[in-house]
C-alpha cells in the first residue's frame, strides 16, 4: 500500500508512468477518433464503484484515465469542431501539477505574495489588452458562468438601490445561457431578463434594446444593465458593441460584454476591429479556457472600476483573517470574487505565456480565423447547403437547403460518422442548424479542409 506521503523512489515512478502516459496520449491526437462513444455508457458502468478500503497500485489508474479519454469526444484533439473547446496546453498541466503540489494559497496576498503576483500579473493583462485604466481589477473564475455571474452582481450594486427586484436588464435572444441564470442566481425573476430581438445577421438590435428600455422605465421599472456578445455561441456573431456602448452612456446603464469565446481575437488586427467598442465596456468576460486554449476551469472577469467589484463582493473582514495583509499593492483576491477557497489558476495561464510568448497565441488565432474562411468557402460550393451567415470569428453554421430537422439531423451524424471530425447542432430561427467551432490550436488546414470533404461527401450520399 502507498502512504499518503509516498517514498521519492514512489513518486518518480508515479510521475515517470504519467508522464509517460501524458506524452503518449498527445502524440496520438494526430489519428485518434474525434468522437468515441461507442459503449462508453458499459464502460462507466464497470467503473461504479465505492472507493477500496485498502489502497491498490498507481496502473489501474492510469488505465481509468484512458478509460475515460478513450470513451468521449476528443476536445483535446484536431478534429474536435462541435463545441468551443478547452485545448488543454501542455505548459498548463505541467502548471497545475507544480501548483497543486507546492498548493499555495492565492486568495489572501498576504499568505503568498509571489503567487499573487503572478495572478495579478495575469489579471493586469488581461486589463491591458482591453486599454482598461490601471484602477481596473479582475479575477480569474472557474469559467465564463461564474464571470457572468459576478458581472450581473457587480451590475446589480452599482446601478441598483438594496431592493432591486425592479431592476430589468436587457440580453440579445443570442445570448449564452449563462447569463439569464447568472440573472437568476442574483436574485432577478426570469421576467426581469429582457430578450432583444436581433438582426438578419443575428446581432442585437439596438434600437430595439432602445425601445424597450423607454417602456419599462415609463412603466415604474429600472433598466440597470445591457449586456452584449462578443461571439455568440450558436453563430459566432458579434453584437455592435460600439452602439450598445452608446446606448448604455445614454441610458445610464452598466454594459457588460460576454467575450468568454471571442475575447481573445482582440489579439489579432482582424478581431480588434471586429470587437470595436469593447474597451468602453464596464465589464468583460473572458474564457482563456478558450482563446488561450487552456484547460477547462479557467474563466476570468475584468472591470473597468475595481473599486466597484470590490463593493459588489467584499462582506467585511473576519476576525479570523485578521493576521493577513490588507487590500492594496496586491489584492485580496476573495474581496472581489464569490470564492475564498480555489485553486492557484494564474499559474496555468502564466506559464503559457512565459513559455511561448503572446505572439505564439496571436498568431494561432489568425489561423484559427483563416481556417473558419476556408471552411465556409468550401461548404460554399456545395450547391445543396445552406450558409445564412459568414464567419465573424471561427463558428461557421450551415444546413440543407430546404431540408427538415430530421435531414440535416441525418447529415450530422453521417458527418460525426467519420470519427474524423466532430460536430454539433443547434436551432436558429426555429430550424435544425448544424454548426463548426474551430479554436483548437491542434486543429489546422488538412483537417478544416478534411472537415469539407466529409461534409461534401456525407450530402452526395443523402441527397443525390
Amino acid at each position: 500500500m502507498i502512504p499518503l506521503d509516498p517514498s521519492p523512489e514512489q513518486m518518480r515512478e508515479m510521475g515517470e508512468a504519467a508522464l509517460a502516459y501524458a506524452i503518449g496520449f498527445l502524440r496520438a491526437r494526430e489519428e485518434a477518433p474525434a468522437s468515441s462513444f461507442e459503449g462508453a455508457l458499459e464502460a462507466a458502468r464497470r467503473y461504479r464503484a465505492s472507493p477500496p478500503e485498502a489502497g491498490g497500485e498507481f496502473p489501474p489508474l492510469v488505465e481509468l484515465v484512458d478509460a475515460i479519454a478513450r470513451h468521449s469526444a476528443d476536445n483535446a484533439g484536431p478534429g474536435f469542431l462541435a463545441y468551443i473547446p478547452g485545448g488543454g496546453l501542455f505548459a498548463s498541466s505541467l502548471a497545475d501539477l507544480l501548483s497543486t503540489t507546492i498548493d499555495r494559497f492565492v486568495n489572501l496576498w498576504g499568505e503568498a505574495p509571489v503567487a499573487a503576483q503572478i495572478e495579478d500579473n495575469v489579471v493586469r493583462w488581461l486589463c491591458d489588452l482591453f486599454d482598461y485604466p490601471p484602477e481596473a481589477r479582475g479575477v480569474l473564475t472557474s469559467g465564463g458562468s461564474m464571470a457572468n455571474f459576478s458581472a450581473i452582481v457587480t451590475a446589480r450594486k452599482a446601478k441598483l438601490p438594496e431592493d432591486f427586484l425592479s431592476g430589468t436588464l436587457y440580453v440579445s435572444e443570442q445570448a449564452h445561457a449563462s447569463v439569464a441564470k447568472a440573472a437568476m442566481l442574483a436574485g432577478f425573476p426570469a421576467r426581469n431578463v429582457r430578450r432583444v430581438p436581433v438582426t438578419p445577421q443575428m446581432r442585437l438590435d439596438v434600437e430595439a434594446a432602445r425601445l424597450m428600455i423607454e417602456e419599462d422605465r415609463t412603466a415604474g421599472l429600472e433598466p440597470f444593465a445591457i449586456v452584449a456578445s462578443a461571439g455568440t455561441t450558436n453563430t459566432g456573431a458579434v453584437d455592435p458593441i460600439s452602439a450598445c456602448a452608446d446606448l448604455a452612456a445614454e441610458q445610464g446603464l452598466w454594459l457588460h460584454v460576454d467575450a468568454a469565446y471571442g475575447g481573445f481575437f482582440r489579439l489579432t488586427e482582424r478581431g480588434r476591429a471586429r470587437l470595436r467598442g469593447i474597451e468602453r465596456a464596464d465589464s468583460i468576460t473572458l474564457d482563456p479556457h478558450k482563446g488561450m486554449f487552456l484547460p477547462y476551469g479557467t474563466g476570468g472577469l475584468v472591470v473597468r472600476d475595481g473599486a466597484k467589484l470590490r463593493a459588489a463582493h467584499h462582506a467585511g473582514q473576519a476576525a479570523y483573517l485578521q493576521d493577513l495583509g490588507e487590500d492594496g499593492h496586491l489584492p485580496n483576491f476573495t474581496e472581489y470574487s464569490a470564492e475564498l477557497s480555489r485553486d492557484f489558476r494564474g499559474l496555468r495561464v502564466w506559464f503559457p505565456l512565459a513559455l511561448h510568448g503572446v505572439s505564439a497565441f496571436r498568431d494561432a488565432l489568425d489561423e484559427k480565423l483563416d481556417l473558419a474562411r476556408i471552411l465556409y468557402e468550401e461548404l460554399c460550393e456545395v450547391p445543396e447547403l445552406e450558409l445564412p451567415w459568414e464567419p465573424e470569428l471561427t463558428v461557421v453554421p450551415f444546413r440543407l437547403r430546404g431540408g427538415d430537422d430530421a435531414a440535416n439531423a441525418r447529415l450530422l451524424e453521417a458527418i460525426n460518422a467519420s470519427r474524423r471530425v466532430f460536430l454539433s447542432s443547434t436551432v436558429v430561427e426555429g430550424r435544425f442548424t448544424i454548426r463548426a467551432c474551430i479554436l483548437s490550436h491542434r486543429t489546422h488546414e488538412d483537417r478544416v479542409r478534411e472537415c469539407a470533404d466529409i461534409v461534401r461527401g456525407a450530402v452526395e450520399r443523402l441527397v443525390r
